[in-house]
């Protein structure tokens, strides 16, 4: 069985968006900043040429995480902002990602879809993410409310946290809503580039 992987970026003051976070603009006001080191540089959401295009550092950052990684988890808020990817999501035609959410959206309930809505709980979510995955990792994307909830549960293996060299001053928080009690981390690998420092850490229990 795999590690269960929370992967995010953060500026340097705790932000994972930036304010106002919508569809179409799902890093916020002023929240692109956070996914220079993935675009390749700066880049704006009203930028029609924009593209994907990450450097050799931040290349490989992504690959190793892609390719560890089996099956997703994600809040239903950040499948609303992005519009579920266009049924696109991140790691292609067989990505399996599965939504916490209250209700779902039976636009998107069919069997080719790559999206399951989970609504019995984070457990439920781990483990039927868990079978999808086989040997491989589930990975953590976000938002923060789900990180959170899983950190608060003590069910993290690992923590990734891609820090952006930015002060956003407004947004939403990863590390709000925790939990009282001390998580102990352990620093396991460092790397950086010009757009972020990739942080590794494995959390002690």
């Amino acid at each position: 069985m795999g590690k269960l992987i929370a992967d995010i970026t953060m500026s340097l003051d705790g932000f994972i968006t930036g304010p106002d976070d919508a569809p179409g603009r799902g890093l916020g006001e002023r929240g692109e900043v956070l996914h220079n080191w993935v675009m390749g540089g700066p880049w704006r959401y009203d930028d029609g040429a924009r593209r994907f295009a990450p450097l050799d550092v931040d290349r490989d950052v992504l690959q190793q995480a892609m390719g560890s990684v089996g099956a997703g988890i994600i809040g239903r808020r950040m499948f609303d902002v992005t519009g579920g990817w266009g049924g696109n999501p991140p790691g292609g035609r067989d990505a399996r990602y599965f939504v916490l959410t209250h209700s779902a959206p039976l636009e998107w309930v069919r069997p080719d879809s790559p999206f399951t809505f989970v609504t019995d709980g984070i457990e439920s979510a781990l483990d039927q993410a868990r079978a999808a995955a086989g040997h491989k990792d589930v990975g953590i994307g976000g938002g923060a409310n789900v990180i959170q909830q899983y950190l608060a549960a003590g069910l993290v293996d690992e923590l990734r946290l891609h820090l952006a060299p930015v002060l956003l001053g407004a947004g939403k928080r990863l590390f709000d809503h925790v939990g009282d009690q001390t998580t102990n981390l352990e620093r396991t690998r460092v790397i950086e580039s010009p757009y972020a420092t990739h942080l590794y850490f494995t959390v002690r229990r």
